[in-house]
């Protein structure tokens, strides 16, 4: 992943992410680790732990620990939550597990669609620095339209 890229989701999310009940809002999603909220420390045997993890849609070592967390996130969030990936939905590598979880709750930046990582990451800063919060689609919704 670009550091740009990273750098821009960081920046995005805390200044625009906001959970209603007073917990986390933003989250990285990890390898084997499933969502670890943006702020929380990590230490070099973590982040070992989970290079050893193949980040695939079929692997349970990735998908459960994602499953878990983000079936707490809808347990503790209102039926009007939405969830925002910030990330590209041309990949099943994850999009498939959030998307059997948070469902027509999934959304991402309508303005990522045709743009690679570099170009998404400073599309994220440039809103953080003008204050502006991007628009966002329904996942779902966009994949269909990918398909039809």
């Amino acid at each position: 992943m670009s550091g740009l890229y990273f750098r821009g989701k960081a920046s995005y999310a805390q200044r625009f992410a906001r959970a209603a009940n007073g917990l986390p809002a933003a989250f990285v999603m990890t390898a084997g680790g499933g969502l670890v909220s943006l702020d929380e420390p990590v230490d070099l045997a973590r982040l070992r732990g989970w290079a050893t993890v193949a980040v695939h849609e079929d692997n349970p070592s990735f998908t459960a620990p994602l499953h878990r967390h983000a079936s707490g996130l809808v347990d503790t969030h209102g039926k009007e939550a939405r969830f925002v990936l910030l990330g590209s939905i041309a990949t099943q590598k994850y999009l498939r597990p959030l998307l059997e979880i948070f469902d027509e709750r999934l959304y991402f930046p309508s303005e990522f669609r045709g743009r690679g990582d570099m170009s998404r990451g400073s599309l994220l800063l440039r809103a953080v620095r003008e204050a502006r919060e991007l628009d966002y689609t329904p996942v779902k919704a966009a994949l269909g339209a990918s398909e039809a």
